[in-house]
C-alpha cells in the first residue's frame, strides 16, 4: 500500500522559456521523491498520505508564485511492473490519476478556482477518509492561493522552521511585521494545518 503522487505544471505551454521552466521545477523536485516522467508531469510514491501531501506542498511553494502546479494524491495497492525501469501500476496510481483529473476540472469552477490538490483512495475503503482530507486540502489551497509574493516567501521560511526574526531580516522588515502578516494572512494556521496533514497515516 502506497500513496502515489502525480503532479502537473499548469499553463506550461504558454511559458516563454519551457526549458527554464522545467529546470526550475526539476530543482524543486530534488530530494522529494518526485521526478519528471513525460512532458510536464512528474510522479512519485510515498509510505503515507501525509508524506505525499507534505511533498506536494513543498514543491508547490518552492516554485510559487511564478509556476503553478496541480496535484493528485492516491492511496492503494501499487504493483511494480518493471523493476529495472521502476514502472508501477495498480489501484493506488489509478486513484492518484482520478484525483488530479478532478483537480483540473475543479479549477474551472469559480468557487474552486484556487484548488490545487485532491486525494482519492482505492475502492475498498482502506486508507484515510477522502472527505475529511479533501476538506482540509481545499481550505489550505484557498489560503495559499490568496497569498501575495512576500507572504509566500514568509510561508516557506515558517515551514522550514526558520525563526521569525531571521525571516524578517531576510525580508528587510521588522519581526513584528512578520508576526502581523502571519496572523492576518493565516500563515501560522497553514503551518499548523500542514503539520496535522503531514501526520496522516
Amino acid at each position: 500500500m502506497r500513496a502515489p503522487v502525480i503532479g502537473d505544471i499548469i499553463g506550461s505551454r504558454q511559458a516563454a522559456d519551457r526549458r527554464e521552466l522545467h529546470r526550475r521545477v526539476e530543482a524543486a523536485l530534488a530530494g522529494t521523491g518526485l521526478a519528471f516522467t513525460v512532458g510536464d508531469e512528474f510522479q512519485g510514491s510515498f509510505a503515507t498520505v501525509g508524506a505525499a501531501i507534505d511533498a506536494a506542498l513543498r514543491v508547490r511553494l518552492a516554485v510559487a508564485p511564478d509556476i503553478d502546479i496541480r496535484f493528485g494524491i492516491g492511496w492503494g495497492a501499487v504493483t511494480v511492473l518493471d523493476a529495472e525501469s521502476g514502472i508501477q501500476d495498480g489501484p493506488g496510481w489509478w486513484a492518484a490519476r482520478d484525483a488530479i483529473e478532478w483537480t483540473a476540472a475543479a479549477q474551472r469552477q469559480p468557487g474552486l478556482a484556487l484548488v490545487r490538490t485532491a486525494y482519492r483512495r482505492q475502492p475498498d475503503g482502506t486508507g484515510p477518509d477522502p472527505d475529511a482530507v479533501n476538506a482540509a486540502l481545499m481550505c489550505r489551497d484557498h489560503l495559499l492561493g490568496s497569498l501575495d509574493d512576500r507572504s509566500i516567501r514568509i510561508m516557506r521560511g515558517l515551514l522550514s522552521e526558520q525563526a521569525k526574526k531571521d525571516i524578517a531580516k531576510a525580508e528587510g522588515i521588522s519581526a513584528s511585521a512578520v508576526s502581523q502578516r502571519a496572523g492576518r494572512d493565516g500563515l501560522d494556521l497553514i503551518v499548523l494545518a500542514s503539520r496535522h496533514l503531514r501526520g496522516i497515516r
